[in-house]
Order: structure tokens, then C-alpha cells, then sequence
């Protein structure tokens, strides 16, 4: 995972080195900083050579000009590094998503995903910054102050080297606690992001329902576990803290108890003494960088985990040898098809939503599908278009296995408009070409006005480029039906799948989207689902479709005469 990670530095090396090289520039003038203390304290003041203690003083006021430079050089663009090694994460993270199967985003909330988008790689910026570069300096300032503080005194220096291998092991023992601690915290503000974006975008059912105070508890309830992972993090991270200053602490008591009782036995001169307490204060700045890198590291790593497992999710399997489908007739055949949905675990439920169903759809014909729920009508409308591979048998479309075709070449072919129609946030004219966001305008009016909402888009003060809102949320369901009829109608598929259309719309609206509806399906394949038998009247073929099965299958006319499952539903339908 650490190899994984360094390799997010490789596009942004040259910056990673300049802030490496600076970095160091800065850890060796701190060093410069005690042994001019140590000459200005023994030699130049007692001595009274005043023109060395301008001059030295001169270059002392130059090294700390450089180290303002240095540290911003350091601030700014050691930032920038980290900044935009979390950008390609997201990046690598986003499109990884943009190629999982269905399967993981019915199993996966959407609060949950976001949240490993965004706050675990939150930290990610200030690791990659500050941790090499902590880690490195704590290397330097270590060895240039051990080196330093033996030519001083070689005694002294064993003395407070000999309590490092003791802060070492305390630092390693607790790193597994903290390790265990920020991982649940992460786990838990995912739960608190998922609940946050469930409430948000039902917010109108939780008002139509009163349901207020209902969210807020469940709010409250995935909050609290958030506070009490948290608070046991930062438990542990107290513990760790607390420890590493005593440690500290304790280190600066003994070079004084040390260093004085050295002075008082002559051993070292007042100068060497400064010096020595110089160099020790270095010694400890590289301990509390390590400190304050082992909480980097625990937030950047745990959020950094949390981003591998995710992309260790496997992707839409493409089979050795698919190729491109080109334009496609859409003739569709199921032959012998089974489907069950799979758990993450990969165990097939017991119940097949489909099961051993062979069906033949000739191309440019109009095939619905009706019959009571959870007969499997929108699971094969999915099976086209392979959201969902099958379990058993295949499916051909001009006598073609659609396995054998590249997933973005055979969805290239097939349009679908379902009855829960999402507009993305942005403009009309952006939702209309989402299939072609190159399309010229003149297409984009042309689909709009086969779909019927042409007018109604130029009597908006911003026409085209009118803001839709989340989800398209500023329009009417029958206005977001209308352009997402357009968006099919510029992206021209030779299958159409409708799958309850305008089930969701009233007898108007339904009226007026339903000629739109027909005009589209002309000259191409179409599946329609639907429970308003009204729809499907005219299709060349109507199937009833249940967990058994196909039970009936002919035209309108047909399924009538023989007074069975459809003629039941017609008739309840439109009894007086």
C-alpha cells in the first residue's frame, strides 16, 4: 500500500524534490544557528573581538532571510504537491466508479461512496506534504545534532541517545491502537454522510409525512457513534501525545541535570553548555515532528486505506476479444435466459427474478411487457444493456451474443427513458445533449421539438441554458419527462426501452408525452413496461410477464379473446 501510494508522487517529482532540497537547506542552517551561539558566548564576548560579532551576526540575520524564503517556498508549493496528489486520487477514484458494476451501487450507499471520495482523501493532501518532509528533516536534525552534540560531548550525547530506543517502542506499540481507532472513525462519518444524504433528498417526503423529528433521531444516532469513534481516537491519540512530552521532557531534565553536573566538574565550558542546550532543543524539534507525523499518518493512511479498498473493486468485466458494435438492426433474442441478483459475498439469492425465459423480438417491432410486480419486467429491460450479466443462457441482438460486444458500443445503441427521470444539475441544453456534449445546437432544438418542449423551453427568460436545479427539481414531472425524451431523440439508439414512462404523469401530461412516446419509437425495436394497459395497446406484441414466466403473449386483440391474465387487468383497468 506504501509502494501505491509513493507512486501518486511520481507526475509532481520535481516539485517533491524542490521542497525536499529546501526542507534540507532549512535543517542545515538550524544547525549553523548553535555552533555561532557557542563561538559568540566562548570567544567573541569574553574576548571582546566586536567586528566577528557584527560579521557573524551579519550572516546570522542572512541564514534566517534564506530560511523565510525557504519555509515559504516549503508552505506554498510543498502544499500545491500534496493538493494535487489528492486531485488525482479523486480522479482515479471517480472513474473507477464510472466503470463498477450495478451490483456495487445496490449494495453501497451513496453518502457512503461520497464520503470516501471526499473526506478520506481529505487528509491525504497534508501526508503527502508533511509527512516525507517531517519524516526527512526528523532523519537530518537527528544525525547533524547527534554528530554536533558528540563533538561537544561523547558521554552526554550517549546519555540521551540511550532513551530512544524506549520512545521508539512506545511509538510502535501505539501505532496499531490509533490505526484501529481513526479506521472506525472513518467508517463511522461515511454512515453520518449516507444519512445526511438520504435526509436531504427526501426532505420533501420527511415534510410530507411530518417526519421530522424521526430523521433528526436517526441523525442523532449515526452522529453519536461518529462522536464516540471519534472521542476513542482521539483517546488514544492523547495517550500517544502525552507519552511522546514526557518522553520529551524528560529528555531536556537530563541533559540540564547532566550538563550542569558536567560544568561543575569542569568537563564542558558555559559556551559548550548553551550550545549543548541548542542542539538539544534540535534533537527534540525532530521528536515532536515524528509526533505530529504519526497523526498525519494515521489520518492520511486509514483515509488512504479506505480509498485502495475501493479501488480494488472490480470493474464491468469486458470479455477477451469483445468488439465494437457498431450500428445495430435491434433484433433481440433471449435464449433460455436465468437472473438472480448476487450479494457482495457472490452467493446467488435462492429465487430467480428470471428463470429458463426464451423470447424473440423482431427488429423495428414494438414488444411490452406487462403483469403483475416483481415479474422481472425492469430486471430484463436491464439484462439488455448488460447492467447485470445473466446467470444462465444469453442474449443476442442480430444474432450477435451482446457479449461478444463492447459494453460502451452496445449502450451506444440502446435509449431508455424510465419513469423516474434523473436531470442532471446544470442547464436544459446540457441534459438534452448528455449523450453528445459536442452535438450542435440545431440538434439539440430538433430533439427538443420532437419531444414537444421546444416552445415551452423558449418561453423561459434563459431559454436553453436555463438552470434546471438539482435533479431537475425546478421542473414539472412531465417537463423533466420531455427532455429526457429529447435526449433519446438526439442520441438516435435503434433500441428503445420505456420502462414505465409515464406512469408517474397525469392523464394530460400522459396524453401529450405518449404521442411524443411514438413518434420516437418509430422505426426502431421498442420495449415498453407498463402498468397502464392504455400504453400498450398498439404495440405489435404484448407479453404478460410474472414469476412464472411469460403465461400469455399476442396482440391487444388476441389477449382479450382469450379472457386471461391481461383481459383481467384491461378490464379492472377500465371498469365503469
Amino acid at each position: 500500500m506504501i509502494r501505491r501510494f509513493i507512486s501518486y508522487y511520481k507526475p509532481h517529482k520535481k516539485l517533491f524534490f524542490l521542497d525536499m532540497f529546501c526542507a534540507l537547506l532549512v535543517a542545515l542552517c538550524d544547525l549553523f544557528y548553535p555552533m555561532i551561539a557557542q563561538e559568540i558566548i566562548d570567544d567573541f564576548v569574553p574576548n571582546r573581538k566586536l567586528r566577528l560579532l557584527l560579521c557573524w551576526s551579519g550572516a546570522l540575520l542572512l541564514i534566517y532571510l534564506l530560511k523565510a524564503v525557504l519555509n515559504y517556498i516549503i508552505q506554498y508549493w510543498g502544499h500545491i504537491v500534496g493538493v494535487r496528489m489528492q486531485g488525482d486520487m479523486r480522479r482515479d477514484v471517480f472513474r473507477r466508479l464510472q466503470k463498477l458494476p450495478f451490483s456495487y451501487f445496490d449494495e453501497n450507499k451513496t453518502g457512503t461512496i461520497m464520503s470516501r471520495i471526499i473526506n478520506d482523501l481529505m487528509d491525504i493532501s497534508e501526508l503527502a506534504h508533511h509527512g516525507p518532509e517531517d519524516l526527512f528533516l526528523s532523519i537530518v536534525m537527528f544525525i547533524g545534532s547527534f554528530i554536533m552534540l558528540s563533538r561537544i560531548n561523547l558521554p552526554l550525547t550517549l546519555i540521551i541517545f540511550a532513551f530512544l530506543p524506549v520512545i521508539i517502542f512506545f511509538a510502535v506499540k501505539m501505532r496499531r491502537s490509533m490505526m484501529r481507532a481513526f479506521t472506525k472513525s472513518r467508517e463511522e462519518i461515511a454512515e453520518v454522510n449516507a444519512g445526511l444524504e438520504n435526509a436531504i433528498s427526501g426532505i420533501r417526503v420527511s415534510r410530507a409525512y411530518t417526519g421530522g423529528a424521526y430523521e433528526a433521531e436517526r441523525f442523532d444516532a449515526s452522529n453519536q457513534k461518529f462522536m464516540d469513534s471519534r472521542g476513542a481516537a482521539y483517546r488514544v491519540m492523547g495517550w500517544f501525545q502525552s507519552g511522546m512530552t514526557l518522553f520529551t521532557d524528560l529528555l531536556y531534565l537530563v541533559v540540564l541535570l547532566a550538563g550542569g553536573l558536567f560544568y561543575f566538574n569542569g568537563v564542558i565550558t558555559i559556551g559548550d553548555f548553551v550550545a549543548y542546550l541548542l542542539y538539544v532543543s534540535m534533537f527534540l524539534k525532530p521528536i515532536r515532528q515524528l509526533i505530529g507525523f504519526f497523526e498525519q499518518y494515521q489520518n492520511g493512511m486509514t483515509g488512504y486505506k479506505r480509498f485502495e479498498e475501493l479501488m480494488r473493486e472490480a470493474e464491468e468485466p469486458e470479455t477477451p476479444g469483445a468488439v465494437d458494435a457498431g450500428r445495430l438492426a435491434g433484433e433481440i433474442d433471449f435464449s433460455r435466459v436465468s437472473f438472480s441478483y448476487e450479494s457482495r459475498s457472490g452467493d446467488t439469492e435462492q429465487k430467480m427474478v428470471i428463470h429458463d425465459l426464451s423470447l424473440h423480438i423482431p427488429k423495428g417491432k414494438t414488444v411490452a411487457l406487462v403483469g403483475p410486480s416483481g415479474g422481472g419486467k425492469t430486471t430484463l429491460c436491464h439484462l439488455i444493456p448488460r447492467f447485470y450479466e445473466v446467470t444462465a443462457g444469453k442474449i443476442s441482438i442480430d444474432g450477435r451474443d451482446i457479449t461478444s460486444l463492447t459494453r460502451e458500443s452496445l449502450r451506444r445503441n440502446i435509449g431508455m427513458v424510465a419513469q423516474e427521470v434523473f436531470l442532471f444539475t446544470g442547464t436544459i441544453r446540457e441534459n438534452i445533449a448528455y449523450g453528445d456534449p459536442d452535438a450542435p445546437d440545431a440538434d439539440v432544438v430538433e430533439a427538443a421539438k420532437k419531444a414537444n418542449i421546444h416552445d415551452y423551453i423558449l418561453s423561459l427568460p434563459d431559454g436553453y441554458d436555463t438552470y434546471v436545479g438539482e435533479r431537475g427539481v425546478k421542473l414539472s414531472g412531465g417537463q423533466k419527462q420531455r427532455i429526457s425524451i429529447a435526449r433519446v431523440f438526439l442520441k438516435n439508439p435503434s433500441i428503445l426501452i420505456l420502462d414505465e414512462a409515464t406512469s408517474a404523469l397525469d392523464n394530460a401530461t400522459e396524453m401529450m408525452i405518449q404521442q411524443s412516446l411514438e413518434t420516437l419509437s418509430q422505426n426502431r425495436t421498442c420495449i415498453v413496461v407498463a402498468h397502464r394497459l392504455s400504453t400498450v395497446k398498439h404495440a405489435d406484441e404484448i407479453i404478460v410477464l410474472t414469476d412464472q414466466g411469460i403465461t400469455e403473449r399476442g396482440s391487444h386483440e388476441e389477449l382479450l379473446a382469450k379472457g386471461g391474465m391481461y383481459a383481467a387487468l384491461y378490464q379492472y383497468q377500465f371498469r365503469k
